[in-house]
């Protein structure tokens, strides 16, 4: 590797530490990846891309269980293959992680990877503990920091000592349980209880306030009939205020009562993994929840310290970190390059999945933004009747006044697939009379967002199909 070059080191190898890598490359600076385990990070190892698998193969089987056609189609229930499902599920996984992780390393030699935990010395220096026991100073010109964040486990009396399941567990597990106990009440917890209630387990959730409770109360509210009605059982303003385990038997003692399962999954949100990078010796502050607190141009409160990722203070999503990581290069390397959240989108795969972009009204309020706003219920979507699957609504927030598009929140079958022409929307500064002015296709479900946009001055209802 040529010495001459700007040396830039990153530690992580997720998908923020990658796009790093790979964009401070192209533009002339050499690279020093570290890595303390698996390459790839959380989202195609152990996150997205099985989680995503694990849940498409749930619906599967859910269709073949019952559908809303089974009065034409008959249903026969599944037999259920765990280990085969096992498997493929992994088999993609190193899959992909070799295509776009460990295949673009061997084929970058700019790119030098070091395995080992790595912590600061100073501003400008790591030491990096290798997998042998011996120890390496690495020195910087520019330092990212990537290193993801891991699954909070809340202080339940008990709890550490019994072999719960974090997400980690819950996606290798060697078999369906028949009955799961989930703690939590947000995406990770929500999406791993109902794939697992459709591959077989009896499944209760036990949530501390409701689902989603973040987010507009009607998100939470739909969700909620939508898993009670495949039998999944929620509990809401429930905790546990002691977990036990024996003969194989979990024993969770509840403000609700006692609830008992084969296995307990974990899933109360994620910390970032900076505990054991000894930061301060750096200058780099972190925020109460041990964040790096970052700018929207990835700099840290150290020079020369730049982070990005689920172990930044920005929101933990491998789009976001993946659109951080070169912009961190490029500020890095001389250049200028900022990161906008303003429309940033989410998707939570449930079924029917939940997707928002922008702000609710909760948080337009307290921006100090008077707002105007309209619900669709998914019987006035005609690909929803098509479907038979009318579950969920479309929510669309204006500016008061000038009805400028402030937020759009989704909660459909689709939802994912229809929240980014929400999102260009945002990004244009469209009114609801732009959005219900464009050509839609019809019998999609994002036709859903133009007829949203309509009930700002008409009903839907009086319309015929197709109609502007």
């Amino acid at each position: 590797m040529n010495s001459t070059k700007l040396h830039i080191v990153i530690i992580g190898s997720g998908g923020a530490a990658m796009a790093c890598a790979l964009k401070a490359v192209e533009r002339g600076a050499r690279v020093t990846l570290i890595e303390r385990g698996v390459i790839g990070g959380t989202c195609v190892n152990i996150g997205c891309v099985p989680s995503k698998i694990m849940i498409r193969a749930a619906h599967i089987a859910h269709l073949r269980t019952g559908s809303p056609f089974d009065g034409g189609i008959s249903a026969v229930a599944p037999i259920i293959r765990r280990d085969r499902l096992l498997a493929q599920q992994q088999g993609r996984v190193d899959e992909l992680r070799h295509a776009k992780y460990e295949g673009i390393l061997e084929s970058t030699p700019d790119i030098n990877l070091l395995h080992g935990e790595a912590c600061f010395k100073d501003g400008l220096t790591l030491i990096v503990r290798k997998t042998d026991g011996s120890e390496r100073e690495v020195s910087f010109d520019r330092c990212l920091v990537a290193t993801g964040a891991s699954a909070t486990i809340p202080p339940v009396r008990g709890l550490k000592d019994t072999p719960y399941w974090s997400s980690t567990e819950a996606l290798v597990s060697p078999a369906i349980p028949p009955r799961l106990a989930v703690i939590g009440s947000s995406v990770v917890a929500l999406e791993l209880a109902q794939a697992f209630a459709r591959l077989g387990s009896k499944v209760t959730i036990l949530a501390r306030h409701t689902l989603f409770f973040r987010e507009d109360p009607a998100i939470g509210v739909a969700v909620t009939e939508a898993f009670r009605a495949e039998d999944i059982a929620v509990l809401e303003d429930t905790q546990a205020s002691e977990v036990s385990y024996a003969n194989g038997e979990f024993f969770l003692v509840t403000n609700s009562g006692e609830v008992r399962a084969d296995e307990l999954l974990v899933a109360t949100g994620r910390a970032s993994n900076t505990g054991n990078l000894e930061l301060e010796k750096a200058g780099v502050k972190l925020d109460r929840q041990g964040n790096i607190v970052v700018d929207d141009h990835m700099r840290s409160s150290a020079p020369n310290i730049y982070a990005a990722g689920d172990c930044t203070d920005q929101p933990q999503f491998v789009y976001v970190a993946a659109a951080a990581g070169p912009r961190a290069a490029i500020n890095m390397t001389g250049g200028e390059a900022n990161l906008d959240l303003t429309a940033m989108p989410t998707v939570v795969f449930t079924d029917p999945q939940v997707a928002t972009v922008g702000l609710s009204e909760a948080e337009a309020h307290a921006h100090g933004i008077e707002t105007v706003s309209r619900t669709l219920a998914l019987d006035n979507v005609p690909r929803a009747l098509a479907n038979f699957d009318t579950r969920g609504f479309i929510k669309i927030i204006a500016e008061a006044g000038s009805l400028r598009l402030l937020g759009v929140q989704a909660v459909a079958p689709e939802a994912g697939e229809l929240i980014q022409t929400a999102v260009i929307a945002l990004r244009a500064r469209m009114t609801v009379h732009d959005l219900a002015d464009q050509l839609f296709p019809y019998l999609t479900m994002v036709e859903g967002l133009k007829l949203c946009a309509q009930t700002f001055t008409k009903d839907v209802k009086q319309l015929s199909c197709c109609a502007g």
